[in-house]
């Protein structure tokens, strides 16, 4: 059983640190070039984003093993986007002083882009917790179950950890703390790991509502602070552009579940 837990830890490691220096390169190219990609990147966040939600979480929450209807997901869904609405609130208040936001308009949208890319770091953190519970609880189950199960961890992360750069930098993130950061949230994955190996009944009890949960915030980021920043260019081709980008971000998301589930 040493060796089992062993290996949990590995491709938690793995499953986390990897997909998160991969879609580092990012950040090695010039900063001429990544000003003029970014805007473009932060849509296809958004549709990385939506793609994780809909496509991914949800509907594995909806079936995990134990959940009775759809009714208990969406309650926590729902109380999601609430708790993420609050945490907001408390970011803003805590970059944005006294009244000055209101009544300067770009400080309340630069206080907006860093409040988004706080709670991405939280939300990516709660998503890669459920990651490491999911490897762990493939391990238990079959050896071979629980490598296949780290690569598909890894795919699928990559394309959304390119988007998570996006909105750190977006977010006023420099190239070192955007990497320092998300590496840091990727440890969480080891932190579910190692919880499901030793409480693995009682933590898979609630991995369906935690999955909800990191839905939605998922959810919240990219309509209540992307999705408003893209209406700032009203021009048609600008328009056209930026859905053609958020689309895409969903079918790369959709493209790597269907291949890899």
């Amino acid at each position: 059983m040493e060796s089992l837990l062993f290996w949990i830890v590995l491709f938690s490691l793995l499953g986390g640190v990897l997909s998160v220096l991969a879609a580092s390169t990012f950040l090695l190219l010039p900063e001429r070039v990544r000003s003029r990609i970014l805007p473009a990147l932060v849509s296809f966040a958004i549709g990385a984003l939506l793609g994780a939600a809909f496509l991914g979480l949800i509907p594995h929450a909806l079936e995990y093993p134990g959940v009775k209807g759809a009714h208990g997901i969406g309650i926590a869904v729902l109380a999601g986007l609430l708790i993420f609405f609050v945490m907001e609130k408390l970011v803003l208040w805590r970059h944005c002083h006294s009244d000055q936001c209101e009544a300067h308009v770009p400080d309340f949208d630069h206080s907006k882009e860093k409040a988004a890319a706080s709670l991405i770091l939280i939300g990516d953190g709660v998503h890669n917790l459920v990651d490491g519970v999911l490897i762990a609880a493939a391990f238990v189950t079959d050896f071979h179950l629980g490598i296949v199960t780290s690569l598909a961890i890894i795919a699928h992360e990559i394309p959304q950890e390119v988007g998570d750069f996006a909105i750190l930098l977006h977010g006023g993130f420099s190239r070192s703390k955007a990497l320092l950061f998300n590496a840091l949230s990727s440890l969480t994955t080891i932190v579910g790991g190692v919880a499901a190996y030793f409480f693995l009944k009682e933590v898979l009890s609630i991995v369906p509502y935690v999955l909800s949960i990191a839905a939605a915030s998922f959810i919240y980021i990219a309509v209540a602070d992307l999705i408003p920043g893209l209406h700032r260019r009203t021009d048609i081709s600008g328009s056209i552009q930026q859905l053609l980008l958020i689309i895409a971000g969903v079918l790369v998301i959709y493209v790597t579940h269907s291949t890899l589930h």
